[in-house]
């Protein structure tokens, strides 16, 4: 359950060197040292985590893969719509995050819901609705339970579980976290707190910084 903290406290120290000067993201997760041979000489590589396929269904009731966010950076948090916690304050701080790069084509939002038996698409799309989002660039996502709990706490390492003694009956952990372009993990901010919110917003620029550079 504190594996992510450990992380991201880690990410958020690599970070802020990296900024200083190489203006680069750290890879989070794990990773495999791979060799392969390159011009005769065996080098060693490394395999980084990277978030694997998915299919779930969204708030207009249209199937949504790994393949709508190929060539996005994309934020992912984990949520319910009657969340009588902590949902509510990280969403108003997703809303920054969602005003700042509206309609910016390389960046996408998934909110994957957590209650498989009642956030229904219809639900997921009222709840949209409320919070003022429109079109496909922030996606309310609804899976089985194995699917969107595996995804979370093997690949997204953020905790998710039922607890009937908790509020709403669910607990989960409150991160936000950054996805490059290749599906790796760049960074987890705590997203009921708005400095974190800050950093998050100035590490997308960095990311997306990143791949421009790569570009020229």
């Amino acid at each position: 359950m504190r594996a992510f903290l450990y992380i991201a406290a880690g990410a958020i120290l690599l970070s802020a060197c990296n900024s200083a000067d190489q203006k680069k993201l750290p890879i989070l997760g794990n990773r495999e040292p791979v060799q392969k041979i390159v011009n005769g000489k065996t080098v060693t590589d490394t395999v980084y985590q990277t978030i694997p396929a998915f299919s779930f269904i969204n708030q207009d009731s249209a199937q949504v893969t790994n393949k709508d966010f190929d060539g996005k950076i994309y934020v992912a948090d984990f949520f319910f719509t009657s969340c009588p916690s902590i949902c509510p304050v990280m969403h108003r701080n997703m809303l920054k995050v969602y005003e700042k790069f509206k309609d910016n084509p390389e960046v996408m939002i998934a909110s994957h819901t957590i209650d498989y038996k009642h956030d229904t698409p219809a639900k997921l799309k009222e709840y949209a609705t409320k919070l003022g989002i429109s079109g496909k660039q922030w996606q309310f996502l609804r899976g089985t339970r194995d699917s969107v709990y595996n995804l979370a706490e093997k690949h997204y390492l953020v905790a998710v579980n039922e607890d009937k003694n908790a509020p709403g009956g669910y607990v989960h952990q409150g991160w936000f976290v950054l996805v490059d372009k290749e599906k790796r993990l760049r960074g987890a901010y705590d997203g009921t707190q708005p400095d974190q919110v800050e950093k998050l917003m100035d590490d997308m620029q960095i990311l997306l910084n990143e791949y421009k550079h790569e570009k020229e």
